[in-house]
């Protein structure tokens, strides 16, 4: 399995998923030209998009992938919310096992201030991904994990001495802390499921302002014992 960072920030996230005959996109945050062009201009040969959820840096492109003819699936709430329910090429899978060409995925619901938010448990060939991005926590245990694409956002201590200092407001900490993935959070998550079959780590959405992306890397590679990335 390969994985390939389009973009993983506030300004967009997308992931190319490549495994066997199949290829998977994972949310559209970028536009559709950016996403041609970051991609090599493969966006034709994939067999479909998964998207987490309605905001831009995650469904930037949507509209166009759907006009194109490339199978979106996401929740009913993310449907409505980007009034795309309608499209042929729009398929609602909340809580749905489901496939997308050789892929077997399973959406499960996570926590953020969106209409239906949702991630994603990807089975394909003998590899089985998590993709988990915007989320305050993970109420879920995954079995036998290879791959782990998961938000880190933020530290706590980070973030508050932003707070202190003034360089982040004290309502956007809330909000944040409320609805994103924090490194504390992380490692709560990482120990509480089984990595021994995990190949590698990637850590996604770091915020500009309130993450330390060395830190985040040595810290997780620290509890995990496994090879961490950091998707940027």
């Amino acid at each position: 399995m390969e994985i390939k960072v389009l973009g993983s920030s506030s300004k967009g996230n997308a992931y190319l998923v490549t495994g066997g005959r199949t290829s998977l996109l994972l949310d559209a945050g970028l536009s559709y030209n950016e996403l041609q062009k970051k991609s090599n201009f493969t966006l034709s040969g994939i067999d479909g998009c998964l998207i987490t959820h309605e905001h831009g840096d995650h469904s930037k492109a949507v509209s166009k992938l759907l006009g194109r003819g490339t199978a979106c699936y996401m929740s009913t709430g993310t449907a409505e919310a980007l009034n795309v329910k309608a499209d042929p090429f729009c398929y609602q899978v909340t809580d749905k096992t489901f496939e997308v060409g050789r892929a077997k995925v399973k959406a499960f619901k996570t926590i953020h201030d969106a209409a239906e938010p949702i991630g994603f448990y990807i089975s394909l060939n003998q590899n089985k991904l998590l993709y988990m991005t915007d989320t305050a926590y993970s109420k879920y245990i995954f079995k036998g994990l290879t791959h782990i694409l998961v938000e880190c956002n933020y530290a706590g201590d980070i973030i508050d001495r932003n707070v202190m200092q003034g360089v982040v407001p004290a309502k956007l900490r809330k909000r944040i802390q409320e609805t994103h993935f924090s490194l504390e959070n992380v490692k709560d998550f990482l120990k509480a499921n089984d990595l021994s079959k995990v190949k590698e780590i990637w850590l996604c959405h770091l915020s500009d302002a309130n993450s330390d992306a060395e830190r985040f890397k040595r810290e997780i590679e620290e509890i995990s014992g496994r090879l961490v990335y950091i998707a940027g």
